[in-house]
């Protein structure tokens, strides 16, 4: 049996770095079932609009859609369904304490295989007001203004 890559990338949640500061992150397992693990081996599956809270010692996500399995037929359950995450318990209370402070959150960073298990990677963020995010795309657009600059330079050379 031919070895899996050890990180392969599901789905990417790139607005939650447009949109909070991020201060820590961690790494977690998803409890599935057997069609939603083959639906995301097919790569469908969206962190959009998905959200992740604290309630009775456990971390649960809302919101990720993960597709129906096509030939789940009767086994395939609701995409949109809540799944539990897999931490340790001091992870867990850690995350609530931070999150119970004013402008604490927890968000889904990306899904993906590791070493052929479904793992989320979620961070614990703090939300950014409008001035940040401009002040965050300007700076981007410099770095990419600056990259291209020394690119070009390094080519007539």
């Amino acid at each position: 049996m031919a070895k899996e890559k050890t990180n392969r990338l599901i789905a990417q949640n790139k607005k939650a770095y447009h949109d909070y500061f991020i201060e820590e992150t961690f790494q977690a397992g998803i409890s599935l079932s057997g069609t939603e693990v083959k639906s995301l081996r097919a790569g469908k599956c969206s962190l959009k609009e998905s959200f992740i809270r604290i309630e009775r010692g456990e971390a649960l996500i809302y919101s990720m859609h993960i597709s129906p399995y096509e030939q789940g037929n009767i086994f395939n359950k609701d995409p949109l369904r809540t799944r539990r995450l897999l931490l340790h318990k001091a992870e867990i209370r850690k995350l609530d304490a931070q999150v119970r402070q004013a402008g604490y959150t927890v968000v889904p960073l990306k899904v993906y295989f590791h070493h052929g298990l479904v793992k989320v990677d979620i961070a614990l963020a703090k939300g950014k007001k409008l001035y940040d995010k401009r002040e965050t795309l300007a700076k981007n657009d410099m770095r990419r203004a600056i990259e291209k600059d020394f690119k070009i330079r390094n080519l007539t050379m």
